[in-house]
Formats: C-alpha cells, sequence, structure tokens
C-alpha cells in the first residue's frame, strides 16, 4: 500500500502487531488506553500481548494466507521483534500500511548488513569482518586481532549465537560451533559503560529522544536500566544526535533503539539496532509523560509525537524466571514499597533467565533508584 497519502490512524483504527511477547503486551496496553484496537499475530497461543489483545491470531508467519488475512483486517501493522520474514511483511504491506518498513526490519535484523549500513553511512561502529568458512575467520583474527567477537549475522539477541575469542581459542572448535552459520567477527570493545537511546520518528520527519539510559548486563542480559545515565553532558548531546541521524539514515517511521558503547575517551561506537520498543526503554512507561510504547502508536498512527520528558530519576530491574528459584515471590513484601512499580508479561512458566517481567523505582538520583530497584528484586526473590 502506498505510503504516499501519509495516512493517519486516529482511536478506533485498528493496529496489527506482528510479534506476541511483552513489549506487544505492553503497546497493547498503551493502545487500548488511547482507544484502538489491537490484533496480534504469532506462532503462539495465549501470548503476552494476546492476554490483552482483541484478537489473537497463531499461525506460522510463513503462512502466507494467514499473514494476508490479518493484513486485511487491519489499518497498519507495526512489529514487537524484528525477526519477522521480509516476505511475510511483503505480503502484509499488499493489503495494508506496514510501519516500520520491510527494509528497516530487513537491515536490522541481520547483524552483517546492520554493520555494512552503519558503516556506509559513516557511523562510529567496532571493526568488523565477515565470516563463512573457518578459513575466513582465521584471516579475520589476523586483521583484527583478539579479543574479538565472533556472532551469528542472524537471530542473535540476549548474547545467544556470540562467543568471545581470547588468545588461547581453539579456531576450529570455534567456527565448528556456529554450525556453518553466517557470522561477523567484531573487534573487541574496551567499554567503559553501556548506554542506549531511544528514538522515535514520525511519519513526517519529526524526531524525539528519550534521556540516555545506562546499562548493566549480567550474563548478556540487561539486569539494570538507570535513567539518567551517569555520563558527561556532551556525551548525552552526542549519544542523541548520533540516534537521530541513524533514525534518518535508516528511514524510520516508529521507534529505535540504538545501543552504544562509551569509551574511556569518551566517544561513542555503536553496538546494535532494535526497530522497535527495547528493553532499556521499559522505564518510560512509568516515568516519562509518553512512553515508549504509546510514542510508537503515535508514530505509526501518524500522529504527533508525544513529549519524552523525565519526570524523575528512575531505575529499572528485569525480573528473570531465577527470581522464583525458591518458590512463589514475596508479592506482598514488595507491593508494601511505596517508590516500586511492578510489571509482570503473563508468562505461565519461570524459566532461568527468562524475562518474566520488571520492577521500576524512583528516587532523588539515578544511584538512589537503582539501589532501591535492587533491594525490591532481593525481598522478591527471597535472598
Amino acid at each position: 500500500m502506498s505510503e504516499s497519502a501519509q495516512c493517519v490512524f486516529f482511536p478506533g483504527s485498528t493496529i496489527g502487531v506482528m510479534g506476541s511477547g511483552q513489549l506487544g503486551r505492553m503497546l497493547a496496553i498503551a493502545g487500548r488506553r488511547m482507544g484502538y484496537r489491537i490484533h496480534t499475530f504469532s506462532p503462539e497461543k495465549d501470548t503476552p500481548t494476546g492476554q490483552v489483545a482483541d484478537l489473537e491470531v497463531s499461525a506460522s508467519y510463513a503462512d502466507e494466507a494467514a499473514v494476508r488475512a490479518f493484513a486485511k483486517g487491519v489499518d497498519v501493522i507495526t512489529f514487537e521483534f524484528e525477526n519477522i520474514p521480509v516476505e511475510s511483511v511483503h505480503w502484509a504491506a499488499e493489503h495494508c500500511v506496514v510501519r516500520p518498513a520491510g527494509s528497516v526490519l530487513h537491515i536490522c535484523q541481520h547483524r552483517l548488513r546492520e554493520k555494512e549500513f552503519l558503516r556506509g553511512g559513516g557511523f562510529p561502529v567496532a571493526n568488523f569482518e565477515a565470516i563463512e568458512t573457518e578459513s575466513q575467520l582465521r584471516n579475520a583474527v589476523e586483521k583484527i586481532g583478539v579479543p574479538s567477537v565472533l556472532k551469528t549475522a542472524a537471530f542473535g539477541y540476549d548474547g545467544k549465537g556470540q562467543r568471545k575469542l581470547l588468545p588461547s581459542a581453539d579456531l576450529g572448535e570455534v567456527w565448528a560451533s556456529m554450525q556453518g552459520q553466517k557470522s561477523v567477527l567484531e573487534a573487541w570493545v574496551p567499554f567503559e559503560r553501556e548506554i542506549s537511546v531511544i528514538v522515535a520518528r514520525g511519519v513526517d520527519g519529526q524526531t524525539a529522544t528519550y534521556p540516555v539510559c545506562e546499562n548493566v548486563h549480567t550474563n548478556h542480559i540487561l539486569d539494570v536500566t538507570m535513567v539518567p545515565a551517569r555520563i558527561p553532558l556532551e556525551v548525552t548531546s552526542a549519544a542523541e544526535s548520533l540516534a537521530v541521524k541513524v533514525a534518518h539514515a535508516i528511514g524510520l517511521v516508529g521507534v529505535l533503539a540504538v545501543e552504544l558503547f562509551l569509551l574511556p575517551s569518551g566517544e561513542i561506537v555503536i553496538n546494535e539496532l532494535a526497530p522497535r520498543p527495547h528493553n532499556s526503554g521499559h522505564f518510560s512507561f512509568d516515568a516519562c509523560v509518553t512512553s515508549q510504547f504509546e510514542q510508537q502508536l503515535r508514530a505509526v498512527c501518524g500522529l504527533p509525537l508525544g513529549s519524552t520528558e523525565l519526570l524523575r530519576p528512575v531505575a529499572m530491574a528485569n525480573l528473570l524466571g531465577d527470581v522464583w528459584a525458591k518458590g512463589e515471590p514475596d508479592w506482598l513484601s514488595v507491593s508494601s514499597m511505596a517508590e516500586i512499580k511492578l510489571h509482570l508479561y503473563g508468562k505461565a512458566e519461570a524459566r532461568p533467565g527468562r524475562k518474566m517481567g520488571h520492577l521500576v523505582a524512583f528516587g532523588g538520583t539515578a544511584d538512589l533508584a537503582a539501589e532501591s530497584v535492587r533491594k525490591a528484586r532481593a525481598v522478591l526473590g527471597r535472598e
């Protein structure tokens, strides 16, 4: 369907969400609050998004008839994760508006395409090489050196499909573990902090950035986010400006998370892009005038973007299935903590490493908020 008309979809319209996890759930909550109808499409049933959507369609993304039927029943389709087959997006686009465009997903769902796009646009990225054979891996290690990181080009998140290479690495074994998947070898970045910027861009090119997030990871999974990030003002400005430039360059209509490494020198390097709401932006649901989820709706529906003002310093802590290790979490104690907000995603089975929900805490500073949210999570898990 042509984008030239710059269609605007007002409350009462139907939003299709491809994907059905917690990001879609929070998008659906925001949408229903604003008066939109929400349909969700994924292979699963009784999903986090489906529990709050008006309609849950369970079918394979490869089911052309099901995808086309879904698209015919909505006004605009958006995404809650980027690993939707591009062919499925093309099918949908023949029947309804799709935002962001399939071209954006095509770039961001593949690490090599993403790195090449960023490097081609003059954006700061770590040195990298494409790898398809063990011989190429050995040659790339000679050029890039160690430590370095080997990542599968596709379907990687939360540290999956990654191997850190040290001088002692057995490159034959490392390549065998990748099972022949096209990969990317990246130079190791000796970062001081990990930060991220959530940026929204509307159909008219208007942009809005959220306060820079400071992120702490454990076992490659986001553990705690603090906002505002404890970084110099000039780094904040540079990070926000970089995110806006990427959003324009990629032709975004929607929300984009730009994950960054901050080096001791004050330089910033782009790590990854995510063309959707992001785990590090969950704080915005409680702490900003407009959440990243409402902002995604505003952008894809052609409405003006909302204010991203931060109301109070805040910290977010992920709740993984590990919190359930000692039995049912202590909901009563956490509920008695006035500064804590609880979000659960409606997942029936708690497994180690599985994102089950998150906590948000407020404080006079981001440090104090982080202290509170960590304490609350410890209490919840009966530590």
